[in-house]
C-alpha cells in the first residue's frame, strides 16, 4: 500500500533524512519501519490497558475470596469451641 505526505516542512524532511543516513537507510526506509513500530506500539499498549484490567479484577476478587475464608474460618472455630 502507497501513503503519501504532503505539506511537510523542509526542517521536518531534513531531519528525517539525517536519521535515516546515521541508520544507512532512505528516507522511505526510515519512515515505513517507524510508522510499522508506531503501529505496534499502540496495539501492544491496548493489550497492556486490558491486562491491566484483567489483573485489577483478579486482585478484587481475590480479596474476596480472602475475605470469605476467613469468615469461615471464623464460623469453623466457632462450631468447634461449641462442640467442646
Amino acid at each position: 500500500m502507497e501513503i503519501k505526505y504532503r505539506n511537510v516542512n523542509t526542517i521536518v524532511i531534513k531531519q528525517i533524512d539525517e536519521m535515516g543516513k546515521e541508520k544507512k537507510i532512505s528516507r522511505q526506509e526510515f519512515l515505513k519501519g517507524n510508522i510499522a513500530t508506531f503501529a505496534l506500539f499502540q496495539l501492544q499498549k491496548g493489550h497492556e490497558a486490558v491486562l491491566g484490567d484483567l489483573i485489577y479484577k483478579n486482585i478484587k476478587m481475590m480479596e474476596k475470596c480472602a475475605d470469605a475464608i476467613e469468615r469461615m474460618n471464623r464460623l469453623f472455630e466457632e462450631v468447634v469451641e461449641d462442640e467442646s
